[in-house]
């Protein structure tokens, strides 16, 4: 409920539960649901009881995650069968209802503060609209986000405000920070984060990786998952669920021109650097939050980091030459970031002369979502989904402010 430590730092688990082995013997005899409560159960325990935690989440997790079959190696895991059309719906959606549960016993209003570079904000606006109890206060970097993501997030109304900053992601991000430290915000007003940065946008995103592990046939022992990667937190809740003994061999994460991680993990060091505006716009993140968490989870061993995670970053240039051959290959239409994650899969396969894998894309987003993109590549025209087409005829309403944290400090404390 806090989002933040006190001193601006992330919450993570004192102790990383592990599953039972039978589990994995035995996984197809489950439900997406049941699995999901199992690993959920773990983390929560009695804080939520058992009913009402199983409710929540078959309420939250109303959609699937099927595994696309691409060829005989190469699997996409879609995420984007949400209300929003990305895998944010899965966290947000929980996180608001987990939310709201807490919320009835606080003494005064919770008001959500959520950056976004994307899909999040949408996600996260249709997770707590109309949530009791709770407002959401949404910071999106202005001329950065696709033209549907604006009026996903921008089109809700009632507890849902957009606020437009005059900067980037990782400014909206600072700011978001900023006001969880500030003393005088803390004393004020009640706020919570809806971001990755809060440990319970964390824990549903687990669930879907063990949903893949269950939709493979073959089960190898070399499994290998492709993650497109931008504040990171995607990623960290696979490395959760490979700790909590879900058999991965290796993690590969696949990012964009802001390739501030894979050249952490070449050298061991984060060297922060202006963001960069790319196609695959919602990993446009340069200061990555939950590399602390990975750091954390890792005890602070490189080495160890690199023996589960293998990086590489990918143009905007070869992102339009992924998505052609995904298209031309499997007549499959990948977006740009699920674009990154084969990429960067077909790079980890290649150098290291991999033959025998099983290679699961994580695809986060429906293309439709970046038609813009989607117009520079020779690919037949994407139906839109019915969901979308009210939307898109929605007018945008949004605050438009600066990245200055004084003149958002005076917003805040004006709410």
């Amino acid at each position: 409920m806090r989002g933040l430590a006190n001193d601006g730092g992330l919450f993570n688990p004192v102790l990383i539960p592990t599953l039972d082995r039978n589990l994995f013997n035995s996984i197809s005899d489950f439900t997406f649901h049941e699995i999901s409560y199992l690993i959920a159960s773990k983390f929560i325990e009695e804080e939520v009881v058992p009913d009402k935690l199983f409710e929540i989440i078959i309420d939250a997790i109303n959609f699937p995650a099927p595994l696309e079959q691409l060829d005989d190696s190469t699997f996409i895991l879609e995420l984007f069968h949400g209300p929003t059309l990305a895998f944010k719906d899965f966290g947000a959606r929980f996180m608001a209802r987990m939310m709201e549960h807490f919320a009835k016993d606080l003494d005064k209003e919770l008001n959500i503060l959520v950056a976004t570079s994307g899909d999040t904000g949408s996600a996260v606006a249709d997770g707590f609209y109309e949530r009791e109890g709770i407002k959401v206060y949404i910071l999106y970097p202005s001329g950065m986000v696709s033209e549907l993501q604006e009026k996903q997030l921008t089109t809700y109304g009632k507890n849902i405000t957009a606020l437009e900053v005059e900067g980037t992601f990782d400014d909206c991000q600072t700011l978001v920070k900023q006001a969880f430290v500030d003393k005088d915000i803390r004393k004020r007003i009640n706020l919570s984060s809806a971001n990755s940065i809060n440990i319970s946008r964390l824990i549903p995103q687990i669930f879907y990786y063990f949903e893949a592990y269950k939709q493979l046939e073959r089960k190898s022992g070399n499994i290998l998952v492709s993650v497109p990667s931008g504040n990171l937190g995607n990623l960290t809740a696979g490395l959760l669920a490979k700790k909590m003994g879900l058999p991965i061999t290796k993690f590969i994460s696949g990012t964009n021109s802001n390739d501030v991680f894979t050249k952490f993990i070449k050298t061991g060091k984060l060297e922060i650097k202006k963001t960069i505006k790319t196609y695959a716009n919602a990993m446009d993140v340069s200061n990555p939050s939950n590399l602390a968490r990975i750091i954390d989870i890792y005890s602070n061993d490189i080495e160890a980091i690199r023996r589960d995670i293998y990086s590489a970053s990918f143009s905007d240039n070869e992102i339009i030459i992924g998505m052609q051959e995904v298209f031309e290959k499997f007549n499959y239409i990948i977006d740009p970031h699920g674009s990154v994650g084969y990429l960067a899969l077909k790079n980890f396969v290649t150098e290291n002369n991999i033959k025998d894998y099983e290679g699961v894309v994580i695809e986060t987003a429906h293309p439709v979502k970046f038609s813009e993109v989607i117009q520079r590549v020779k690919i037949s025209k994407l139906k839109i989904p019915e969901n979308l087409i009210e939307i898109i005829h929605k007018e945008k309403n949004s605050i438009r402010i600066s990245k200055e944290f004084e003149e958002f400090k005076v917003y805040i404390l004006n709410l």
